[in-house]
């Protein structure tokens, strides 16, 4: 077996890829295509080529599951030294932690939270810090949803807002960024921005020419198939949805506790469908139906490599307003003065915030990013698969309810695509749901024995 196919085997082959788009950027020999089960791949474009040990060398350092840099390395090379930095195991590097909204227009509602997001991006383009941001926006090819774009005033920027649970690459836009010059900022999850961050350790170009890299937290990544899915749910079959909104507010209840929108085709009518997520099945993110698989494999809940990380403030002191709000960690000096001078002129409402605070409002998150990660790093090593190198230690070192709520997690994960793709076939929605209930049921049980276990616990510690 070549070089080639081994590093490809290893990360393609195993699921280790994030599906971004980087190694499309490294070589002309491989471009980005979605496979059957709606995931982002990278294919070679010439199979007979023979790549050079040097071109097998690039693709190496640039991909988050095998380069030589880890998050820490590169965080450390970027903030470290910075004025006012400071450093937190968790949160990574940082000079403001803040939670709240955006008061001034229309960015927190047409956000799917406090608004930070855009407006963070209109301020770089008002203040003149950058010509053009690189974030999602719907797409207008045929079979797709959503792709990456680039925005150069803040009219286009505006219809990028929210939130959308659909998988992107961003080869194409990152060659428009080598092709034509000038300042841009980009918005992307955690494998996203730290494969720019490895790619701009090789690419001068690509490095002098991002000048801000803005990070989203992320539970995981989703498949094509999940909003597929959800549309389903409401009557518009697969190949008839037109857009969707993941994240509808809905004004009588907590943020939390938010609705889909969706644009399709039923009975051959055009339909606008809202539904409660809640009503849906899937909605629940610890269960992990349609998860892309490498997400099980990162430890970096907060984009650490990112110049401001932006998420969802799943506080209760936060929730109860249905309006959305905002965690926002920062760690590059012109983005804090410009949310301190906001702040001056009242532009914000934000509280300014401590680590305990921003660690609680993604607990759960850091619980199977970071502590869990251990044991499904130690069901790899203890079947010698090869898996990638984590900062997390392999051990199975929690307990055995949570071990079986993650081997559980990981067959739903493993099933989901299958089963799906059968009920295609068969065109049976009914068939997806009788065959992932019993999957669901088991998991829920396995959340009543936890809280039955945590009650005696508790009884006994009396």
């Amino acid at each position: 077996m070549s070089s080639f196919n081994t590093l490809y085997q290893q990360v393609v082959g195993n699921h280790y890829d994030f599906g971004t788009g980087t190694w499309a950027i490294d070589s002309n020999k491989i471009k980005m295509e979605l496979d059957q089960y709606g995931t982002y791949h990278p294919y070679l474009v010439d199979k007979e080529y023979e790549f050079t040990e040097a071109e097998i060398e690039l693709l190496r350092q640039t991909c988050l599951s095998t380069s030589t840099k880890n998050e820490s390395d590169i965080a450390q090379s970027l903030f470290e030294g910075t004025d006012n930095i400071k450093y937190s195991p968790q949160l990574g590097y940082y000079n403001g932690l803040y939670v709240g909204h955006v008061l001034e227009g229309n960015y927190r509602k047409n956000g799917s939270s406090g608004g930070f997001v855009t407006w963070i991006c209109s301020q770089l383009l008002r203040h003149d810090y950058i010509d053009a941001v690189i974030h999602v926006k719907e797409s207008k090819q045929a079979g797709k949803l959503f792709e990456y774009g680039i925005s150069r005033n803040e009219l286009e920027l505006d219809a990028g807002a929210k939130t959308k649970y659909y998988p992107v690459e961003y080869s194409e836009v990152i060659k428009t960024v080598k092709n034509v010059p000038g300042r841009y900022a980009v918005v992307g999850l955690p494998s996203y921005i730290m494969e720019l961050r490895l790619l701009s350790e090789q690419d001068p170009v690509v490095k002098e020419r991002l000048k801000f890299m803005i990070g989203l937290v992320c539970g995981h990544q989703k498949t094509t198939k999940f909003a597929e899915f959800l549309a389903w749910q409401c009557g518009i079959k697969p190949g008839d949805l037109k857009s969707i909104n993941f994240r509808k507010k809905q004004d009588d209840a907590p943020a939390s506790k938010y609705a889909i929108e969706l644009v399709g085709i039923v009975d051959g009518k055009e339909q606008t469908i809202v539904k409660k997520m809640s009503d849906l099945v899937g909605g629940n993110w610890g269960q992990g139906m349609f998860k892309v698989r490498a997400s099980d494999f990162t430890d970096d809940v907060m984009n650490e490599t990112a110049d401001v990380t932006l998420g969802d403030a799943w506080l209760p002191e936060y929730t109860k307003d249905s309006k959305g709000n905002n965690i926002v960690i920062v760690r590059h000096p012109v983005i804090k003065e410009l949310i301190e001078d906001a702040i001056d002129e009242h532009l914000l409402q934000v509280d300014r915030t401590n680590e305990e605070t921003i660690f609680r409002s993604q607990s759960s998150h850091f619980r199977h990013t970071q502590t869990e990660l251990s044991y499904r790093l130690y069901c790899k090593d203890k079947r010698h698969d090869w898996r990638p190198q984590k900062r997390v230690i392999a051990g199975k070192n929690i307990s055995l309810i949570r071990r079986r709520i993650q081997d559980k997690r990981s067959e739903i994960c493993l099933k989901t695509p299958i089963l799906y793709q059968h009920a295609i076939e068969k065109d049976s929605l009914d068939y997806f749901l009788k065959e992932i209930t019993p999957l669901v049921k088991s998991y829920k049980n396995l959340y009543r024995i936890q809280r039955i276990e945590n009650k005696i616990h508790r009884i006994l510690k009396k």
